[in-house]
């Protein structure tokens, strides 16, 4: 199994100091470099000779915060997946850090275990929600939010929806054309459909639109 490539963004250098040395244990963890602030990071990545696969990245910071620094790296490096580690977690933070592009939003003091299971879904799936997520963030939802038009020719199709669902319960695409029988590729033209219909900019997209449109509830989240 190939390394996961991690950087670490804190300017608490204790804290940094403790996730690398815990996670560098870890087996198929590889991190390649730890930043004070959002700026410190941009220039690492600029000479870094390999890109992070995941981003664990505090949330207020001096100089460049957390919340500028996922809009920076969300709009020049994409493929990085964000996850926010925070000791102001907040609920009401989530649609915001989620829309902006965060993959994951946890509170600092989390078991050394789960963040270590959080990172792995991640990588594999590019989001995962903690259970309370799903309802804090129904309740963001606007309530004046236009039921959908069922004759609409962007209706998403059974396929599509079946899908939808399996992105939810944070399945790979592999697993996705393992469950359907389908292949890879397939299940990833459906994903780009469902974007395309949905106008989801990231898989945090799809499974708000999968709630706001009762696709899925809690209970069908694989958390």
């Amino acid at each position: 199994m190939k390394d996961i490539l991690i950087a670490i963004t804190d300017d608490d250098s204790l804290i940094a100091q403790l996730l690398e040395s815990y996670l560098s244990t870890c087996p198929n963890f590889k991190v390649l470099f730890t930043a004070n602030n959002g700026l410190d990071l941009i220039e690492k990545l600029k000479t870094a000779t390999a890109l992070p696969d995941i981003l664990l990245l505090d949330l207020k910071m001096e100089g460049m915060d957390g919340v500028e620094t996922t809009q920076y790296i969300k709009a020049n490096h994409p493929e990085i997946k964000i996850i926010v580690i925070s000791s102001h977690y907040q609920n009401t933070f989530l649609g915001f850090l989620f829309k902006t592009g965060a993959s994951a939003f946890v509170p600092k003091g989390i078991s050394p275990v789960l963040l270590k299971e959080i990172i792995t879904r991640v990588h594999q799936t590019g989001i995962y929600f903690m259970e309370d997520q799903i309802d804090s963030m129904r309740e963001q939802i606007s309530s004046k939010s236009p039921k959908p038009d069922l004759n609409d020719e962007n209706d998403l199709s059974e396929r599509e929806i079946d899908v939808l669902k399996l992105i939810c319960m944070q399945k790979t695409a592999k697993e996705i054309g393992e469950t359907l029988f389908i292949t890879t590729r397939t299940v990833e033209g459906h994903k780009n459909n469902l974007f395309a219909k949905t106008g989801a900019k990231n898989i945090a997209g799809l499974v708000i639109y999968a709630v706001q449109h009762n696709i899925i509830n809690i209970h069908d989240l694989n958390l």
